[in-house]
């Protein structure tokens, strides 16, 4: 559900593993892959083409034994009430999202424990209708909320592994999706809010400074609302941002530099009001918020 970057690398690789893979994407991507299939241009990979069933609607699609669920946040809601018609009893829908509150909008939707929680560790974004520009990454973490190892996790874990994507199946998957988060809060805020990227970030030390401020605040929310991150977190974090390739951006720097709707409510708006209501001071947070939300409907908006 939604092939762009994600949805679209994931679901390649799972064609070519095999895999029966519907997609559901719309407007000029949508007529792309219809004309000439979904190309794949990966650093990691070299470039293929999969050649998918793609719709706009799943009327009259068959039923999903697994839903890859790759919208943008802001559409959640929307994408989450259309998946009726192709769920079985326990089918999973396994959100590949960015934020943390995504699947408690689909179980409320759907029915409780019909989501299960995923982080998706992949650079990819959508170059042009029909292509996927792949830059780096690919694994993808995921599990029950509620910590259990069930069979239909395990079923889906299998899958991934014969489409040699490597992947974990975790006990703990809301710690993982906050630390994505809390990553993706400082990479996304400080890429959009400088239209440069991660490299120019790390070389500007005040920029820099920015960048572990808000790695910092949402860790901080992140143990205020509960959850167990590792006592060194924020340096995990920095760590690993110093390791992050000089030319990538976020995606929410991508989507502005495009002139596209961006997931600035699911990351740093979600992040400041939670902070606000927990107590907890979040003013690096709130400055790319506010600074970026004129920009938070996009060009079309």
């Amino acid at each position: 559900m939604g092939s762009g970057g994600v949805g679209g690398y994931f679901g390649a690789k799972f064609l070519r593993a095999g895999e029966r893979v519907t997609m559901v994407a719309r407007g000029a991507h949508l007529e792309a892959i219809r004309r000439t299939g979904l190309a794949i241009r990966s650093a990691a990979e070299g470039d293929s083409v999969a050649r998918p069933a793609v719709v706009e609607r799943l009327e009259g699609v068959d039923r999903a034994d697994a839903v890859l669920f790759c919208v943008k946040s802001f559409d959640t809601d929307d994408a989450a009430a259309r998946l009726w018609s192709i769920l079985g009893s326990d089918t999973p829908v396994l959100s590949l999202q960015n934020g943390v509150d995504n699947e408690d909008k689909i179980d409320a939707l759907l029915g409780a424990g019909r989501a299960l929680g995923g982080v998706a560790q992949v650079f990819a974004t959508i170059e042009a209708p029909g292509v996927i520009r792949h830059q780096a990454a690919g694994r993808v973490i995921f599990g029950e909320l509620d910590g259990r190892v069930s069979a239909r996790a395990e079923g889906l874990r299998d899958a991934f592994a014969r489409a040699e994507i490597p992947v974990e199946l975790s006990k703990d998957v809301r710690r993982a999706l906050w630390e994505k988060y809390v990553l993706i809060c400082a990479v996304g805020g400080t890429t959009a809010v400088t239209r440069e990227t991660v490299g120019v970030v790390r070389e500007t030390p005040a920029t820099w400074r920015l960048f572990r401020a808000i790695v910092e605040e949402v860790t901080a929310v992140a143990r205020a609302a509960g959850v167990d991150l590792a006592d060194d977190a924020v340096e995990q974090t920095m760590e690993f941002a110093a390791t992050i390739a000089p030319g990538n951006r976020a995606s929410l720097a991508q989507d502005l530099l495009q002139g596209r709707r961006l997931e600035l409510e699911a990351l740093h708006g979600h992040a400041a009001r939670l902070g606000e209501r927990l107590g907890v001071p979040t003013p690096a947070v709130f400055a790319v918020y506010a600074a970026l939300l004129p920009h938070a409907a996009g060009r079309r908006g």
